[in-house]
């Protein structure tokens, strides 16, 4: 008698990607802190580079997609699998609105928030409440004066090219061959360098308002690293480490993103090459070695799982805590040597509310989803 074999609702992770994740999280925090000492001039911070965690960001979420996904269409519906990514990801979308309108008014400051005196709460509470649905907002809604197009919780903006990339996958190139697939890669690449070399701003930065400009520049930051994970995904191409992985990819995404500004404001191409480099060929090395690597020790094991636990509620929840401290630093003045104590304190507070954000709501939440709209769902 043939029997039908029975899939797992989940496979079990790449522990060392999930730390990785985690710590590229805690580098975008610390980056963000670093940048209200800068005043957003990067040619003058030190710890320079972390927003190109967000495209580490990309290139993991194309690996896991590949290796969650690519098996299942032959018993998985496109309902089933927008159910399963709404479930993972909308949580703490809307966790991350409601944060981020409860600090509002913690994070007056004339200097850096010129638009923020002139809101009333009916205006805040509609935005947040349209924040939860991750729509982008129109420049006019714009309340901070930084033309966010989630202007309660920046980086948000992340999430909505995401789901960008998901509705891509799962419409159109989960039926791509592997050479269709390399060669969409190869293309997005070539998008890449080019953008890195003629930016105004010399380097990748951008992609969170809702212009065509920075429109176009969310596209290039998003396409190459998320499907070229998708591709690594697919072709398997793994480097193995016996031993200390996931410590020495650690380190790489450390100094990676801490590397300050390169070329100065003479030689923008500098710094673009280098961020094009880092992009296109340094973090598919690290995800093949995170992928290819294991992690042995119990210490090592406690970490990853920690930090990727930890790392999509601390992204999503963080920058209500940034704008604060940019406020407070830009309305009294506080050098990097002042700041230092209340940094720890930022980090650990970002830490404590994602903690939470995940114990007490996101998992319950999604244990009640998946119970809801995905107990006799085709897998």
């Amino acid at each position: 008698m043939k029997t039908t074999p029975v899939y797992l609702s989940s496979k079990p992770h790449y522990e060392i990607l999930d730390g990785l994740r985690g710590v590229a999280a805690v580098m975008v925090i610390i980056f963000h802190m670093f940048e209200a000492h800068s005043g957003g001039n990067h040619l003058e911070q030190i710890v320079n580079h972390g927003y190109l965690a967000v495209d580490f960001f990309f290139m993991l979420s194309g690996f896991v997609i590949g290796y969650a996904y690519d098996d299942r269409w032959d018993r998985m519906t496109l309902g089933s699998f927008f159910k399963r990514r709404i479930i993972r990801l909308h949580p703490m979308v809307i966790m991350g609105s409601i944060v981020g309108a409860a600090f509002f008014y913690f994070q007056q400051s004339d200097i850096c928030f010129p638009a923020m005196g002139e809101t009333p709460v009916w205006k805040l509470l509609l935005l947040m409440v349209w924040g939860c649905t991750l729509l982008p907002l129109p420049l006019k809604w714009d309340v901070r004066g930084w033309s966010e197009m989630h202007p309660l919780n920046g980086p948000a903006w992340s999430l909505y090219y995401e789901y960008i990339a998901n509705i891509l996958y799962a419409l159109f190139v989960r039926r791509f061959s592997k050479t269709a697939l390399a060669v969409l890669v190869a293309v997005a690449a070539c998008f890449t360098v080019y953008h890195s070399q003629t930016a105004p701003s010399g380097d990748m930065v951008g992609g969170w308002s809702l212009t065509w400009e920075q429109q176009y520049v969310g596209f290039v930051r998003l396409m190459f690293p998320f499907f070229c994970g998708l591709l690594l995904s697919r072709l398997g191409w793994l480097i193995r480490v016996r031993k200390r992985a996931f410590w020495y990819c650690s380190l790489l995404i450390v100094a990676i993103l801490s590397v300050p500004r390169l070329g100065g404001e003479e030689h923008f191409w500098m710094n673009g090459l280098y961020e094009a480099f880092c992009i296109i060929l340094v973090f598919p090395v690290i995800v093949s070695m995170g992928a290819g690597g294991k992690v042995t020790g119990r210490r090592s094991t406690a970490i990853c799982k920690f930090l990727g636990e930890l790392s999509y509620p601390i992204y999503i929840t963080h920058y209500p805590l940034i704008y604060i401290y940019t406020a407070w630093v830009a309305n009294t003045g506080t050098t990097i040597t002042q700041g230092l104590p209340y940094m720890a304190l930022v980090l650990v507070g970002a830490a404590g509310l994602a903690y939470g954000s995940l114990k007490l709501y996101d998992e319950p939440v999604r244990r009640w989803l998946t119970n809801r709209f995905l107990k006799h769902a085709r897998q």
